[in-house]
């Protein structure tokens, strides 16, 4: 069992920045990809950024790509993701969230994704 929690979130203005943390606990964290989630009012659940158990492979959705970098410190069970040049649209509620299945792989399927956060609220404000 993996439980995370999320903290960074914030009220900026649009092209501010902030860092997301996600602190994990398990002993397992190491081994799996792991993802940053959003969903803003009115809309589903998208798919942010994901990095595979290294922190080698990362991927990014089309929308954030060029501002946002996800990262980790599996010393510190921890993952990141550093969110630059932020835009109104980017208004969400973001979710940290943990793949037991994959290591190397990183997948843009939420139902992929086993563990979940309660998740930080981002609001940019034009």
């Amino acid at each position: 069992q993996v439980q995370l929690v999320e903290s960074g979130g914030g009220l900026v203005q649009a092209g501010d920045s902030l860092r997301l943390s996600c602190a994990a606990s398990g002993r397992t964290f190491s081994s799996y990809a792991m993802g940053w989630f959003r969903q803003a009012p009115g809309k589903e659940r998208e798919f942010v950024a994901g990095i595979s158990w290294s922190g080698s492979n990362t991927y990014y959705a089309d929308s954030v790509k060029g501002r946002f970098t996800i990262s980790r410190d599996n010393a510190k069970n921890t993952i990141y993701l550093q969110m630059n040049s932020l835009k109104p649209e980017d208004t969400a509620v973001y979710y940290c969230t943990a793949d037991r299945n994959h290591m190397v792989i990183v997948t843009t399927a939420s139902h992929e994704y086993d563990y979940w956060g309660q998740g930080t609220q981002v609001t940019v404000s034009s």
